[in-house]
């Protein structure tokens, strides 16, 4: 192309930066040519010097040198193309699929899929994103990961701009996530804070973490024992605070209870006798987070055969599972909201009635009703409990186990 292009930016691409831009939809435009460009005066925004670094806003016009004529390394390397998928491939990733709108899909990623690819991994979520593009105009983007072995909700970004807005909530930690995971032996605080730093383990290359007083980055998790088998093993709900790699696994580890079938970090502890599968017992069980286009994403995802298999052997009530996340509440029965009515009615009534003896009395003495007194009632300064044992905080009272023969 020898004439000045003129682009404008679409709604999916407001906020981002003007190198982000060609990289989405340039990408054959090199950064130092963005930045040749714009230093030149080349490139502008509504008529406007424009920088690489400059935030674009929906609506603006971009103006883009002519196309350059690409250089003979350019013209020989050979552009990678995805191998299309087979029909098999697009039923199965179709099949994963537990909730999709206008901007998110849901998946449940059964345990031995990867999410994204790497050495000698070839099948992965990334691979088969092609078949998830239903009627939308680009490509679905990834926007978290889970591990290879855990399964469970996977939330996948339906345009940029959904993209950036869930990568914000991830970052910025008002996500939700819940697992479920069955852990070998039973925690002795049966609701506690899990704050230990998190490292990569040296020599492994990076595939392995572990706890690091000096080198590690803070890593949080909470834990609640859902349900015990005995002294045997504990299903629990776990919740990452943060989101170090392989944290739940590690955390868990650390506090004697490894994950059922982790045995890169419980060892042969991690292991169940008794017909229990050898398999990670790791699934992430639900997803909140705040929607783009208001109101949220809030999906639930089922239990793979496997870990649903160990539950029903263990005898393990699955109706238990399932509890509120701390700001939200179980809904208000009939009956309740009967009760909360009557009391509000009978409040109203008393108040009415103490400000019509008020008035009485004013007029009786000539003056005005006596004020109310007010500031708070002072009382006993709060309890200090024990401190619980390093890295674990309750943050409740222990609660009296019911134990399982």
């Amino acid at each position: 192309m020898s004439e000045v292009r003129e682009f404008t930016v679409g709604a999916d691409d407001d906020g981002i930066r003007l190198d982000r831009w060609f990289k989405r939809h340039m990408a054959d435009v090199s950064f130092n040519t963005v930045s040749r460009w714009a230093r030149t005066g080349q490139l502008r925004i509504d008529g406007a010097r424009a920088e690489p670094g400059a935030r674009l806003s929906a609506g603006q016009i971009l103006r883009v040198p002519p196309a350059e004529a690409p250089t003979p390394a350019q013209s020989t390397r050979p552009k990678r193309e995805r191998t299309p998928l087979s029909d098999d491939q697009i039923d199965f990733a179709r099949s994963m699929v537990i909730h999709r709108d206008a901007q998110a899909i849901v998946l449940n990623k059964p345990p031995g899929l990867a999410t994204q690819g790497g050495t000698k991994t070839t099948e992965h979520v990334d691979g088969l994103l092609d078949a998830l593009q239903f009627e939308a105009e680009g490509r679905p983007k990834l926007v978290h990961r889970l591990d290879k072995d855990t399964s469970g909700a996977l939330l996948i970004a339906r345009s940029a701009r959904a993209a950036a807005y869930f990568a914000k909530s991830f970052s910025g930690r008002t996500a939700r996530k819940v697992y479920w995971a069955l852990v070998a032996g039973v925690p002795d605080i049966a609701d506690g804070l899990i704050d230990l730093p998190i490292a990569k383990q040296p020599g492994t290359g990076g595939e392995k973490m572990h706890i690091s007083e000096h080198e590690g980055q803070p890593s949080r998790s909470r834990y609640r024992v859902i349900e015990r088998v005995g002294n045997r093993a504990a299903w629990v709900e776990l919740q990452p605070l943060t989101g170090r790699t392989h944290q739940l696994r590690v955390h868990m580890a650390a506090i004697g209870h490894p994950i059922v079938g982790d045995g890169k970090y419980g060892g042969l502890d991690a292991f169940l006798t008794g017909g229990i599968s050898r398999k990670m017992h790791l699934h992430a069980r639900r997803i909140r987070i705040d929607h783009p286009d208001g109101g949220r994403v809030d999906v639930t995802a089922e239990l793979p055969e496997h870990f649903a298999d160990s539950m029903a052997t263990l005898g393990l009530d699955l109706s238990l599972g399932d509890r509120p996340l701390d700001d939200e509440g179980p809904a208000p029965t009939r009956a309740e909201e009967k009760q909360k009515a009557k009391a509000h009615a009978k409040t109203i009534r008393k108040d009415r009635k103490g400000e019509r003896r008020g008035r009485g009395e004013g007029r009786a003495t000539g003056g005005k009703p006596p004020a109310k007194g007010k500031g708070p009632a002072k009382g006993p300064s709060p309890a200090r409990g024990k401190p619980a044992p390093r890295g674990r905080t309750p943050t409740k009272p222990p609660a009296k186990p019911r134990g399982r023969t």
